[in-house]
């Protein structure tokens, strides 16, 4: 078997009050929850009401005042296999995770793209902006006027007979701009990059081809489970559009459901910072008194699977004597 292939054993402990669940060689489990498994006592009626018809570990007790709560361990004997399953789909889908490399796909382009386009949108109507200090003006402009259209074909017809989307910018000389259309012309790349002469798919697209290449059964779940992260995200209107296009795109009876947390401009920080504190990540991280020892100094590794060489070099800059 291929070294890139081996699998991590998964350790598993389910007692009667208590699941553990972590990898082999933690210092601890990954994920600890509450071995139980709550249903509504009313059923067909709580689930008319959008509630799950089943709810496991801290979101089942946190149910117990409308769902009956059970336990599918008692004294170290399973008592009930269809809930055993449960908790074991709630232990890998849910807590533990994983990625699915196959279907991780990247649409390069990002918030610097889209202040670029908005830059050139303006310089049609004669407004030249060409330095660094200007494209500031245009990002911040970007960033509190633009916004993503439910439908763009639609939106540019209103703005042929209405000024209702216009709105005002005060530029630092006191001049002052509105602009229309080109608040939502300039996010529009992100459905369609070809506006910017981009050749790729929308990010509604990548996202239905990612889900696509998962396995079926778990599609349901990533159509209902799609989570936006980034400051590009944060145009108003985002998250509609994207359902809508997706919604569009997955078969009709399919729930397409998008999470816009509010504090997503830092999501991938909060992950960094999760993954910093796992016991895992203490055996790959960089040291300060490594970076120094080595600093300045160039070499030659040779990798024995290919037999190629690769350079390296590291900087004489120390991150961490830089005073903030």
């Amino acid at each position: 078997m291929d070294e890139s292939d081996e699998v991590q054993p998964l350790v598993f402990d389910c007692g009667t009050g208590t699941v553990k669940a972590g990898f082999a060689g933690d210092d601890a489990p990954r994920v600890v929850f509450p071995t139980i498994v709550g249903r509504p006592r009313h059923s067909a009626v709580m689930i008319d009401m959008g509630h799950k018809d089943f709810y496991v570990g801290d979101e089942a007790r946190s149910k117990r005042g409308i769902a009956t709560l059970k336990h599918p361990v008692e004294r170290g004997i399973v008592t009930n296999w269809d809930d055993m399953e449960k908790i074991w789909h709630h232990t890998f889908y849910h807590e533990l995770r994983y990625a699915l490399p196959p279907a991780i796909h990247c649409l390069d382009l990002g918030g610097r793209d889209l202040t670029d386009s908005l830059m050139k949108i303006l310089s049609g109507r004669g407004y030249l902006f060409t330095t660094i200090a200007e494209r500031e003006i245009i990002r911040d402009m970007k960033e509190k006027l633009a916004y993503v259209a439910l439908d763009y074909e639609q939106e540019l017809e209103t703005t042929r007979s209405s000024t209702s989307v216009e709105k005002t910018y005060e530029l630092p000389d006191g001049e002052v701009m509105t602009i229309g259309a080109e608040r939502f012309r300039c996010a529009e790349a992100l459905f369609k990059p070809s506006l910017i002469k981009m050749e790729a798919d929308g990010i509604h697209e990548i996202t239905y081809k990612s889900i696509m290449k998962a396995d079926v059964d778990l599609r349901t779940d990533l159509y209902g489970n799609i989570l936006l992260s980034g400051g590009s995200t944060m145009f108003p209107g985002f998250g509609d559009r994207l359902r809508k296009e997706i919604k569009d795109l997955a078969p009709s009876d399919m729930y397409v459901k998008v999470v816009a947390p509010p504090e997503r401009t830092y999501t991938s920080w909060m992950g960094g910072s999760i993954l910093a504190s796992l016991t895992a990540f203490q055996q790959v991280k960089y040291l300060r008194n490594y970076h120094m020892a080595f600093a300045n100094q160039v070499g030659w590794f040779m990798s024995l699977e290919t037999s190629s060489f690769f350079t390296y070099h590291y900087s004489a800059i120390d991150p961490f004597s830089v005073k903030r």
